[in-house]
């Protein structure tokens, strides 16, 4: 199914222009990564309070909303947008409003550091009800969504955005649990370790329809680094030190052993390696991979946090 990209006329509204510049189809890892912390904190025998758990998601999701704008509009400006004839929309390639003069670069600007800058007082509210170590998790949230695409540091162009991103749904999990816990635990650093790595994996496939629009703007990720023949080989061990690290944290005891059941996401995790390894260099073929990684990486958080649940019950 063909996907047209936003006109001008299409978001005729100007909420529906800012809706879209945050690019909500991909919001839904970020929810599911703050739902299985809440998740570790339940099965830890925490009395989860409503209040604090939407608010935690909520804002975990703009937080999210503002690094898909700063990322648009330093693409903008880098021209990798502009040059990317590949791109699969609307998967890869940015939201496309600047390019098709829905926003400018500066209404995006202004836009990204707004939604930044609304979460700091849900923080310290939600610091003040848990564990003043959440400021902490929270401004390093922070920091790797401005710093992924912003220079100085520009992650996104050094080969360390895969691994900033993994860094930052980690944090996702952790932090969501330390609001209901009000302590840090070992806990979601053992459930979150995998949807981490599989949402370092969703990056990486999105990277390949656009390796030649990423080389002409100087954005040396990992897949410009290595190119596409050996790049396709991170997502089977990325996946695969995922997978061996939730049977070891079960057979530890680390995590119960419902938390198996995100072994079933291998299934969509497979289908997206075998379309990867097949089409890497066919930016056209690549749209399989990619919503096999979304789905495994959706899966896996969403089978696991119903683990963590039915460990919670029964406990």
């Amino acid at each position: 199914m063909t996907v047209s990209e936003p006109t001008l006329e299409q978001l005729a509204h100007p909420c529906a222009r800012y809706l879209a510049a945050t690019r909500p189809g991909f919001l839904g890892m970020t929810a599911a990564g703050a739902i299985l912390g809440i998740a570790c904190a339940y099965a830890a025998g925490v009395s989860v309070d409503a209040a604090s758990a939407v608010v935690t998601v909520v804002f975990a999701l703009v937080v999210h909303a503002a690094a898909n704008v700063l990322n648009d509009y330093h693409d903008a400006r880098n021209g990798s947008d502009a040059a990317n004839l590949d791109r699969q929309f609307p998967y890869t390639g940015g939201s496309r409003l600047i390019q098709n003069g829905v926003l400018d670069e500066d209404a995006m600007a202004r836009y990204g550091y707004a939604l930044l800058a609304s979460v700091i007082p849900a923080g310290l509210w939600l610091s003040w009800h848990s564990n003043g170590v959440l400021l902490l998790v929270g401004v390093a949230g922070l920091l790797i969504a401005w710093a992924y695409s912003a220079p100085p540091f520009a992650l996104m162009c050094r080969g360390l955005g895969e691994f900033a991103v993994g860094a930052g749904w980690l944090l996702v999990v952790i932090g969501a649990d330390l609001v209901q816990r009000g302590a840090l635990a070992a806990l979601p650093f053992a459930a979150g370790l995998g949807f981490a790595l599989h949402v370092m994996v969703v990056l990486l496939v999105n990277e390949f329809p656009d390796i030649a629009a990423d080389t002409r703007a100087g954005k040396r990720n990992l897949v410009v680094r290595l190119g596409p023949a050996r790049a396709r080989a991170l997502p089977p061990v990325l996946y695969g030190v995922a997978y061996c690290w939730l049977v070891v944290m079960v057979v530890r005891g680390e995590l119960p052993v419902q938390a198996l059941l995100a072994l079933f996401a291998l299934v969509p995790a497979t289908r997206a390696v075998r379309a990867l390894w097949r089409d890497a260099a066919r930016p056209a073929a690549l749209v399989p991979a990619i919503v096999g990684a979304i789905t495994a990486a959706l899966l896996h958080a969403a089978l696991l946090a119903l683990g963590l649940t039915l460990a919670g019950w029964s406990s």
